[in-house]
């Protein structure tokens, strides 16, 4: 259908046109669609303009509930895109965006993404996904290759068995580690004479049935939300969902985690399975992940590692040993949509044994049927899009040397930055960077008196006041929209484990070079030299 021609009423022959007839080139839709083929970053640089306007505001254009009954033209609809999204969206690619997991998009991904929207695959059934469903079942060998590193015959064997699968793709990390921890409940309270699993009776009755008083996820302090909405939906219950001490460097402390495992099996609870962080968002710390294997052998728990940042530093031979302990790993979660640059969302968890994701296979008899190699069988998806081939398109164009690169790069950016910051007089280093996110806070020579002072109480107001003050330049620097960095919230050992809010920077934008950091810097002392409100918590400080 053409721009001229608009649709006065919702006729048969004028709604086959919007499904057959195509947009003419000089329409505004085709000047768009050319516009990000050519230039992805030209076009989002001329149209954000984020800094304009805060939520509220938008929210106003977004405030009738009342669909239209009227048809429009779709060049007023991408007009009012054009103005109210685009413009205030998030410039998520722009290599002064550091605060997030998100990056620069490779240029493949869009026209590949239109193929994949073109086509439309269900990835629940072959009978929708007839040559994507072995394109996704490769791509899932692929990456428990990458972890496993399994012979050849072995993924002869089942990559393509109708019987089992290597694994499960997913819309994200948080659906991976829910699939993960389901085979492992799953595991636990498996049939047995007199009781036929919990899938068929339930968490109640597999309970009293095994005699354990509850079930319990150990994971260090810094793991990821994700697992408590899991431990919630699997009916295990967030208080069981057990966060376990670490150390100085952001890590699971073994010796705890040992005692905390012996604590639950006295008390008569089962540790249903011990989850290793590899890569944690908030610093990028990696648990140790041979000793939590130790650990989860000799109590015959199942041990998932989420490594849905950290995963991609296996194709790195300088730092994969960083990770050593994966491959014992049962489970493990990668999110493609991060440091394999696809968009959003694709994530992956793959299983050590084939057999494992048996434990919540199911059917139905006119979708996914005994026998077949529907992928629907052993997903909490049901309708899902055939993401998996974006994930192959990087796997083969930017292939092993290529991930490489990106990540010793990431990495040795993270240090250079790190080490930016150590020389600083103004600023001071949180967390190291073992992978390639780190986290500072702004420190002015009168905060170092009050934190160097042997009163306690001066030492936790003036870090009261640090608080305030590093999350006004956080606010201050996203509203202004020329960089952005997020914060967080930590419990360092160097002060006591006080609450410590802290600047968190990412860095796996290739485009972003250490200039940018220094400015992302600079911009910070210049909201602290102008920013009334930072000037007056400064003023709160203590006097030493």
């Amino acid at each position: 259908m053409t721009e001229q021609k608009k649709l006065a009423e919702a006729s048969l022959d004028s709604l086959y046109r919007i499904f057959t007839v195509p947009e003419a080139p000089d329409s505004t839709l085709g000047k768009i669609d050319q516009s990000i083929s050519q230039n992805l970053t030209g076009f989002l640089q001329e149209h954000i303009v984020a800094a304009e306007r805060d939520l509220a505001q938008i929210e106003k254009d977004f405030s009738n509930p009342f669909i239209p009954q009227e048809p429009s033209f779709v060049s007023d609809q991408i007009e009012f895109l054009l103005d109210k999204v685009v413009a205030q969206s998030v410039h998520i690619a722009s290599p002064s965006f550091v605060g997030h997991m998100a990056s620069a998009l490779p240029y493949f991904m869009l026209p590949l993404s239109r193929i994949m929207t073109a086509l439309n695959q269900n990835l629940v059934k072959v009978e929708t996904s007839k040559a994507f469903t072995p394109l996704e079942r490769q791509v899932l060998g692929m990456i428990h290759h990458l972890v496993y590193q399994r012979d050849s015959q072995y993924y002869e064997t089942w990559m393509h068995n109708s019987s089992h699968a290597l694994g499960s793709f997913c819309s994200g990390g948080t659906i991976a580690n829910l699939t993960a921890l389901w085979a492992a409940r799953n595991t636990v309270l498996r049939p047995s004479e007199g009781f036929a699993g919990i899938a068929q009776e339930g968490l109640a009755a597999g309970l009293n049935h095994y005699a354990y008083k509850s079930l319990a996820i150990l994971v260090s302090e810094r793991g990821h939300y994700s697992l408590a909405k899991a431990a919630d939906i699997l009916g295990i219950g967030r208080r069981n969902l057990i966060a376990i001490e670490t150390d100085g460097r952001n890590r699971i402390r073994p010796d705890v985690l040992e005692q905390k495992c012996a604590q639950l099996h006295k008390d008569g609870s089962r540790v249903m399975a011990i989850v290793g962080v590899a890569g944690s968002s908030e610093t990028g710390s990696v648990d140790p992940l041979d000793a939590i294997a130790d650990i989860a052998q000799a109590q015959n728990v199942h041990f998932h590692v989420d490594s849905a940042w950290g995963g991609p530093t296996l194709f790195s031979r300088q730092h994969r040993p960083l990770l050593k302990g994966i491959e014992r790993a049962d489970s493990v979660t990668i999110d493609a949509h991060k440091q394999l640059y696809v968009p959003m969302g694709a994530g992956l968890c793959v299983f050590k044994k084939p057999e494992t994701l048996a434990s919540v296979e199911h059917h139905a008899e006119y979708i996914i049927r005994k026998g077949s190699k529907d992928l629907g069988s052993h997903s909490v998806e049901g309708s899902r899009p055939g993401m998996a081939i974006l994930v192959h398109a990087g796997l083969h164009i930017i292939a092993k040397g290529g991930y490489e690169l990106l990540i010793d790069e990431g990495i040795a950016k993270a240090k250079a930055f790190a080490q930016m910051i150590r020389e600083a007089d103004d600023f001071e280093l949180i967390s190291e960077p073992e992978l390639n996110i780190l986290t500072y806070r702004y420190l002015p020579e009168q905060a170092k008196l009050g934190l160097a002072s042997a009163d306690i109480e001066v030492r936790q107001q003036t870090n009261k006041q640090l608080n305030r003050i590093t999350k006004l330049i956080q606010k201050t620097q996203r509203g202004r929209g020329l960089s952005f960095v997020s914060r967080t919230q930590l419990n360092p050992k160097q002060y006591a484990r006080e609450p410590i809010v802290v600047l968190r920077v990412v860095l796996a934008n290739p485009l972003t070079s250490m200039e940018i950091l220094a400015n992302v810097l600079e911009e910070q002392r210049a909201i602290v030299a102008t920013d009334p409100a930072v000037q007056e918590a400064l003023t709160l400080l203590p006097c030493t």
